[in-house]
């Protein structure tokens, strides 16, 4: 198998090699956000990483931006139909590893 650049594989590792876009996303699962509950959500979480995985994620179909003509101005961030399938198919299966193995994965960083 040839791995190119555009490739469908990359394209999906993608996803989960930016650190936050996994927790933004699962952040999301609970329903729609408005950015300032998503940083109190998401702890450690600078603006900054915050507005660019947003920016990414949206970019990439996973998330909807919704804004509302009000005063002050309101926006709010939710799973799009494809977001949902990525947090409850691949993301969902990476979480129950991590929780199968991720005392494995501690104990052999922590070996000399």
């Amino acid at each position: 198998m040839e791995f190119v650049a555009d490739c469908r594989l990359r394209m999906a590792t993608d996803l989960f090699t930016h650190v936050w876009d996994p927790v933004v996303l699962a952040a999301l699962t609970a329903g729609p956000q408005r950015r300032r509950a998503l940083r109190v959500n998401i702890g450690g979480i600078s603006d900054k990483s915050l507005t660019e995985a947003l920016e990414r994620l949206v970019g990439s179909g996973l998330v909807h931006r919704r804004s509302y003509a009000e005063a002050p101005p309101r926006v709010d961030y939710a799973l799009t139909a494809l977001g949902r399938t990525f947090a409850d198919g691949p993301m969902r299966a990476l979480a129950d590893w991590v929780v199968q193995h991720g005392d494995d994965l501690i104990e052999a960083e922590e070996a000399p």
